[in-house]
């Protein structure tokens, strides 16, 4: 990003954009969630209709694309989504390029670094 003000340009822009979405799918048992420009949507809608949708939400502005994913379980940040009889259930999801980085207990560092380090 080029500036710092930026992320909160960008966070009050999609405010502004999302309200309408907001008023449209608040009516019984739905979840919307963002962060920043991810977007995740609990919604039990006909496949169809929802497509419709989100080809309307699309058309709000052309430098917004929503893409849909459409199914019972999903990745969404760092979470792995998984709806179960309209329950949801969530896991840890690292993405394939996630590497984890720690510090074996078996190396050759002083024990009072490897006591200090979180795992």
């Amino acid at each position: 990003m080029d500036s710092p003000l930026t992320l909160t340009v960008a966070n009050c822009y999609m405010f502004f954009f999302e309200q309408d979405i907001i008023k449209q799918i608040n009516n019984g048992d739905r979840l919307y969630l963002r962060y920043i420009d991810d977007i995740f949507i609990k919604i039990n809608w006909p496949t169809q209709h929802l497509l419709k949708e989100i080809y309307r939400w699309n058309k709000f502005d052309s430098s917004i694309k929503l893409e849909v994913q459409v199914g019972y379980s999903t990745n969404f940040l760092d979470l792995y989504i998984e709806n179960k009889n309209d329950e949801l259930f969530t896991e840890v999801y690292h993405k394939p390029s996630y590497e984890s980085y720690y510090l074996p207990f078996n190396s050759v560092y002083s024990t009072h670094i490897k006591k200090n380090i979180l795992f």
